[in-house]
């Protein structure tokens, strides 16, 4: 018993041996498996919202860029300008555009931000269990933005007034288009940021559950060592003692 005691607290385990608690030791390791499990989906749930905070930033400087478009665009309808000086403003509509259909190609580690596919985050690795459903990542509309604000390729032209105008309402519809997408974007991240939460709580009370089963109270198995200590102590002592008795004997008899 000494030395069962002496190994809990050596290993910082109650369970050193499978025969100390069978029942425990099996629940533990369901318990350690599902622990990973969870850990892993909660690595993919932050993933997710890393790739979702990079898709928003390039939304944000593509907004700035739609922005700058449209104000182009305005001050092409300028009937004081001449058709020479809209050439300057579309030169920097086109450079505009030229990056807004860029930016569409861009990735996360080698996935598309902007394909328009539907990725499925596992959020649990356990559904069976915690009846947790992955969730849907919706790619923005990005090709209505670049389709709209430009013709795929270019820009819309503003080298004359009436076009301009129609330049405008197409950047105008893109920036209306955009605005859903962030805000996609947006609800999808706060999504997982919850999701994120949850299996933060439920890995730290698995391993409550865990560490209730297979954790040595140090405390309890402090007492328990030093009292066998005390009782092989005493035992020896009395052999000690025992031994001596009969040597006294033989000196009398002596």
């Amino acid at each position: 018993m000494l030395n069962q005691s002496l190994a809990r607290l050596s290993s910082g385990s109650k369970i050193v041996n499978a025969s100390d608690d069978p029942a425990g030791l099996a629940e533990s390791i369901t318990l350690g498996a599902e622990i990973g499990q969870t850990n892993a989906a909660n690595g993919n749930v932050s993933n997710a919202v890393n790739m979702l905070q990079t898709q928003d930033g390039y939304l944000q400087q593509v907004g700035s860029a739609l922005d700058q478009m449209a104000t182009l665009a305005v001050q092409a309808q300028d009937v004081t300008k001449t058709d020479t000086q809209r050439s300057d403003y579309q030169k920097e509509f086109n450079t505009l555009a030229g990056y807004i259909v860029d930016t569409s190609t861009k990735d996360f580690n080698g996935v598309s931000l902007f394909s328009g596919a539907t990725l499925s985050v596992t959020t649990d690795g356990v559904a069976a269990k915690f009846d947790m459903t992955g969730v849907n990542l919706g790619g923005s509309n990005y090709s209505a933005v670049t389709g709209t604000a430009t013709d795929g390729s270019g820009a819309t032209s503003i080298s004359s007034t009436t076009s301009a105008a129609s330049a405008l309402t197409a950047v105008t519809a893109a920036i209306t288009q955009l605005a859903t997408d962030r805000a996609t974007v947006g609800a999808n991240e706060e999504r997982l940021t919850y999701t994120g939460n949850e299996l933060g709580v439920l890995s730290n009370n698995l391993s409550a559950a865990k560490s209730q089963i297979t954790d040595v109270d140090v405390a309890q198995e402090s007492t328990n060592y030093a009292k066998y200590q005390i009782l092989v102590q005493s035992g020896t002592s009395m052999l000690a003692q025992a031994n001596q008795n009969p040597q006294s004997v033989l000196k009398l008899l002596a």
